[in-house]
């Protein structure tokens, strides 16, 4: 039986707590060090998961760990030099999204992870929520005949008031590019995974929220290289009906020439015919919420099981650092749009 695959975190900020908690409850994985700015929020982190070892200094944990790889789980501002550590010591790395917070730096990180042959991901683990991977089967299968467009309303209801975000994720609130940049971007990567790849993009944004700094609703319209379309329409400070409003965060359709399937917010699918008023409910694995599970279905440990997978077996891995600046182009292209009022090609 191989070694336990020795990980490092890096943050222990609100998301990686369920970075720490997917880790932990892998059986092949040891959580050799947990390092963060603030120490007693590093020693709660530690001590919830199982950490070994907490560490205000990065570069300190990673010479007294020596672990096979690190996770970032920072702000994107701080993603250069703390990805950069793991690339100049041979460590492989996978960082959390937004990546990097710009284009161009995401781009240089892949070229120094890809020139240093160090393997570097991102963190991007909405297209492994279940619902998404059902989805993609059943479209695989043609049960919705030939698609023709998808579209996602993301309405989770957390962004009124002065107060919003404050809670839990307040750099939301001073983020220039928040709406697509922070939230936005996960829905172009599950796009491309049921769709394929996007030709251009037509965006038109807006900030309805003026006790934040960045856009909070908008509508973008996606163009496919097959031929089809895709809307996502966004608003953070509209709901939609469900039972925990962050589990899907918002409700989906996909429309094909024989059938339409429906996603609602409490993660369950729906399939009705053409000519039908009858829908019928999808049965799959992990389409009810179970005691213990974290976000998105238990997304993030389907993620971190596919990248141990990837790193011990070899097994595929989507979103390398150099996949994931497709979506990160697209994005682009977005804000593009709307500055100028115009489609955009990708």
């Amino acid at each position: 039986m191989s070694e336990p695959l020795k990980v490092a975190v890096a943050g222990a900020g609100h998301f990686a707590d369920f970075h720490l908690d997917a880790w932990h409850r892998l059986p092949d994985v040891t959580i050799v060090g947990v390092c963060d700015t603030e120490w007693k929020r590093a020693e709660a982190m530690a001590k919830r998961h199982g950490a070994k070892s907490i560490f205000n200094d990065l570069k300190t944990m990673l010479s007294a760990t020596q672990p096979d790889l690190l996770d970032v789980v920072t702000l994107p501002e701080s993603h250069q030099e703390c990805v950069g550590m793991a690339i100049s010591r041979n460590i492989a790395a996978v960082c959390q999204k937004p990546f990097a917070g710009d284009l161009e730096t995401a781009r240089l990180l892949a070229d120094e992870a890809e020139t240093a042959g160090v393997p570097l991901f991102v963190h991007e683990n909405f297209r492994f929520q279940p619902w998404y991977a059902k989805a993609r089967e059943l479209l695989d299968e043609k049960a919705l005949g030939t698609p023709m467009q998808i579209s996602f309303r993301l309405r989770p209801g957390d962004g009124q008031g002065e107060d919003a975000y404050v809670d839990g994720q307040p750099y939301f609130r001073t983020m220039r590019r928040f709406l697509i940049h922070e939230t936005g971007i996960h829905f172009i990567d599950v796009f491309r995974y049921l769709f394929g790849e996007i030709s251009g993009v037509t965006a038109r944004l807006a900030r309805f929220n003026r006790d934040i700094a960045g856009e909070d609703a908008g509508f973008v319209i996606f163009d496919f290289k097959a031929g089809r379309r895709g809307l996502f329409d966004g608003n953070r400070l509209a709901d939609h009906p469900a039972k925990e409003r962050r589990r899907t965060m918002g409700e989906m359709w996909i429309e094909g020439t024989e059938a339409t399937l429906r996603l609602d917010g409490d993660g369950s699918l729906h399939l009705r015919r053409n000519g039908s008023n009858v829908e019928t409910p999808v049965v799959f694995e992990g389409s009810e919420a179970k005691q213990g599970e974290g976000p998105g279905g238990d997304s993030v440990i389907r993620f971190q099981q596919a990248l141990l997978s990837h790193l011990r077996d070899g097994d595929p891995m989507p979103n390398s650092a150099r996949d994931y600046l497709r979506n990160l182009e697209i994005e682009d292209a977005i804000y593009k749009s709307h500055t100028s009022g115009a489609r955009v090609e990708v």
